[in-house]
């Protein structure tokens, strides 16, 4: 069965970075499009980032870019997510997402995609 696992969240302090990865199983993903959304408490879930299987086709949320980075191992199996000068306002649950029908601008555009992992918590303070 296709599964995602998401890890690489903590506690971290405003200014600082954080890399979160999203290992995925039960396929060979080839052309899937792959991505990161996250939810903060209270408010919907938000769209981040999201690359295509080639890495030709890269969106990111206008809120992150120039911050966030999302790239994929050589394997191609792990997803990243390096999240640089974060800021308050990043405190989320991050999930990733995979979908072989999706491009990464209906990610930004709709929010949808076919497979979840599970959250895995960003916490940011001052």
């Amino acid at each position: 069965q296709v599964h995602l696992v998401g890890s690489g969240g903590g506690l971290v302090q405003a200014g600082d970075s954080l890399r979160l990865s999203c290992t995925m199983s039960g396929g060979s993903f080839v052309g899937w499009t792959m991505g990161w959304f996250r939810q903060a408490p209270g408010k919907e879930r938000e769209f981040v980032a999201a690359m295509n299987w080639s890495g030709s086709s890269i969106v990111y949320a206008d809120s992150v870019k120039g911050r966030f980075t999302i790239s994929r191992d050589s394997t191609k199996t792990t997803l990243y997510l390096q999240m640089n000068s974060l800021k308050l306002e990043d405190t989320a649950v991050y999930h990733c997402a995979a979908s072989p029908r999706y491009t990464p601008t209906y990610y930004q555009t709709q929010g949808h995609a076919d497979f979840w992992g599970q959250g895995t918590q960003v916490t940011v303070s001052s």
